[in-house]
């Protein structure tokens, strides 16, 4: 009936704008990395999406934005509002670290991971993962994706196990200044993954 017609409509306006909403709440966002900040042994894929440590040297133009001391390099749009997250696919590589950096850290110098220093990281080392503050976290099993969350507004940055959602650990801070992804990776030894990958994730993930 008419009637029954007007209501499934309604019904149906209702959930997209429900959808809507929830895809307002986090902005699930496509990183592109930015080749101007890789460091000499960093090495980016065709498509900008992947960095793993390479063999040799490479010389590259010093230029302001360019990394020049550590094995890092940072995504290519930063954040200074709103809610944004991405996945990073870390398989069995032993040595990285994902999260978030500000956008005036110190590129040429001698560089310590911490928020007074404006790095925000979850980082696997010598088998442990260390925490923003570099407090060593007790998993229950090693982690294969690495879910960064920003929630610029509210000052947190959060991170996840995507394949079950759990919380790995969060930090809270006051941000001032644009916000930008950041990676570090090191030689990948003898394992099988080399490549720190970023990947699409959905709404439902």
């Amino acid at each position: 009936s008419w009637v029954h017609c007007v209501c499934l409509f309604a019904d149906l306006h209702h959930n997209i704008l429900i959808c809507y909403k929830m895809k307002d709440k986090v902005k699930f966002s496509p990183i592109i990395l930015d080749p101007n900040t890789a460091n000499g042994w960093i090495r980016l894929s065709d498509d900008l999406t992947s960095v793993r440590h390479g063999d040799t040297w490479q010389q590259l133009p010093d230029n302001p934005e360019r990394n020049t001391n550590h094995y890092n390099v940072f995504g290519s749009e930063g954040f200074s509002s709103g809610k944004h997250s991405w996945d990073v696919e870390v398989g069995d590589h032993p040595d990285w670290s994902v999260g978030l950096v500000k956008e005036s850290v110190d590129r040429k110098g001698e560089l310590r991971v911490s928020p007074e220093n404006g790095i925000w990281c979850l980082w696997h080392h010598d088998r442990e993962y260390n925490d923003v503050d570099g407090k060593t976290l007790t998993l229950k099993k090693s982690l294969q994706r690495i879910r960064v969350q920003l929630d610029y507004d509210m000052g947190d940055v959060s991170f996840y196990d995507p394949q079950d959602t759990t919380l790995i650990c969060t930090h809270r801070d006051t941000f001032t200044e644009k916000l930008v992804p950041y990676f570090t990776v090191s030689p990948a030894g003898d394992a099988k993954t080399s490549d720190l990958k970023i990947c699409q994730n959905d709404i439902s993930s």
